[in-house]
């Protein structure tokens, strides 16, 4: 089995509501492209991931993994995905981690077509099922994220977690109204995107801790290493960071090293596909660590994330990123919680996602081979 050819059909994405996490992402909406990566094999096989996001359009990393990874893969054995993998992160300072992640889902995904397994049980499967969480995006006032997190409680989501409006005594104000709404026994976190200095994220902290919040997730920016660990001295509920430290798995290190989180971030956009995300996830497993799937900025690359969560320990939640209709796109019965707030294993091989092919051709763009 050889790989033949790669391509990334460029399609149109509309219609995006206009969605804001945070100071990061500024306020989006409209339009943007997706791209459909393709990995053909000489025996008729196919590997797919998605490229791009509603806030980041495919066309910006598009040309560079036509260019610098696709071939470097030309002519080689899918299932030496370690090998490949080598090459891809030799190109790092040429090609996003978002491509390089695209280029790794899509030779996993046909990997375990080839092997007719899902990819869950090719990664070697722990469970076949994860509980979701809903995350906010930003909204208008605290009654907002109070009524959304009561609503996801009572439709038997396993937590709640808040995007904030980055304004410390605001936020605040907004964890105050979503733990009296929701009361003290259901999990919330809140994730406040890199946005306070060391003084804000001690009090934003120590106000979360006596609300009895789950988590505390990058509250200072995401190169910070020094006071994190200082704010993980000072408070007693778990900090996480590292979703967008720079470099991939090796740069995990220093964190652990240092003692600057409690738990791990990555996901297969942001940290350069599943091959880097399950070493770390491996990684934080050896120093007790949790390693906490980050949301994968498309409907595809949520997939090959869930693969990831149901094949190891340490992980315990799936992350739903709010609303749908910036998030899920382009796959036909997206995934979806159950009744009991549980996302399943898909059963099919490899990520096991129903592509939305007819969707992708009437609103393609182009073709980059």
């Amino acid at each position: 089995m050889k790989i033949d050819d790669v391509t990334l059909t460029l399609f149109a994405w509309d219609d995006i509501p206009a969605t804001k996490y945070g100071a990061h992402t500024g306020q989006f909406s409209g339009s943007s492209q997706l791209g459909l990566v393709t990995i053909r094999t000489d025996d008729g096989l196919e590997g797919h991931a998605f490229l791009g996001s509603a806030s980041f359009s495919a066309d910006q990393d598009g040309t560079g993994l036509i260019k610098n990874l696709k071939p470097l893969i030309m002519g080689e054995d899918p299932r030496d995905r370690e090998k490949l993998y080598a090459r891809l992160w030799s190109r790092n300072r040429w090609c996003s981690m978002r491509a390089i992640g695209a280029v790794d889902v899509a030779l996993w995904d046909l990997g375990a077509k080839a092997a007719n397994m899902p990819l869950y049980k090719m990664l070697g499967g722990y469970r076949d099922k994860v509980p979701a969480y809903a995350s906010s995006a930003l909204m208008e006032d605290p009654a907002a994220y109070a009524d959304e997190a009561v609503q996801f409680r009572d439709n038997g989501w396993g937590a709640y977690k808040i995007h904030p409006p980055t304004q410390w005594q605001t936020d605040i104000k907004v964890c105050e109204a979503v733990r009296k709404a929701v009361g003290d026994d259901y999990k919330v976190m809140l994730d406040s995107t890199w946005s306070y200095n060391y003084e804000e994220a001690i009090k934003v902290g120590r106000a979360i801790e006596g609300l009895g919040f789950h988590w505390y997730e990058d509250p200072l920016a995401d190169d910070d290493m020094y006071n994190c660990m200082k704010l993980r001295e000072k408070l007693d509920i778990p900090l996480m960071a590292t979703e967008y430290s720079a470099g991939g798995f090796t740069n995990y290190v220093p964190w652990i090293i240092n003692k600057a989180t409690d738990y791990l971030r990555g996901d297969v956009a942001v940290k350069g596909g599943i091959t880097s995300i399950l070493k770390t996830a491996h990684l934080a497993q050896a120093f007790a660590m949790n390693y906490e799937v980050h949301h994968g900025g498309n409907s595809l690359n949520n997939y090959a994330n869930l693969h990831v969560i149901l094949a190891i320990a340490n992980c315990q939640f799936f992350e739903v990123l709010l609303p749908a209709e910036a998030q899920k796109y382009g796959i036909i019965d997206d995934l979806t919680p159950d009744s009991d707030g549980f996302i399943h294993a898909p059963t099919g091989p490899g990520l096991g996602a129903n592509i939305d092919f007819e969707l992708i051709e009437n609103k393609k763009i182009t073709v980059l081979s």
